[in-house]
């Protein structure tokens, strides 16, 4: 009885992990192309030309605690200020590749 489970559990481990698809990474080229056409305009070569003390450099995202995906990805879709929300704008995968880019641009140094 314990051999008829352990081969079970083990038959079930490996179509798990056999045929589940793996997760897919933001395309950075399509974040750049997102953020051309919708952030570009306030946020240029990582600026902000609503509020210039806040821009998308590394150190104002860690100072604002904004360098990571996450709290990117929430900004995005919130918006806050001046900046609009773009949940209903732009889809998720547009969304995940532009917080990407971002995140990637302030890491280069813009």
């Amino acid at each position: 009885m314990k051999k008829i489970i352990a081969i079970l559990i083990l038959g079930f481990s490996l179509v798990t992990v056999c045929f589940s698809q793996p997760a897919v990474a933001a395309d950075i080229a399509n974040g750049a192309k997102v953020f051309g056409a919708n952030c570009a305009a306030c946020h240029i070569g990582g600026g902000n030309a609503v509020n210039a003390a806040k821009t998308l450099k590394k150190a104002d995202l860690d100072t604002y605690e904004m360098a990571s995906i996450e709290a990117i990805t929430a900004q995005v879709i919130k918006g806050k200020n001046a900046m609009p929300a773009f949940i209903g704008r732009l889809s998720t995968e547009q969304i995940a590749d532009v917080a990407a880019y971002v995140l990637d641009q302030s890491e280069k140094g813009w």
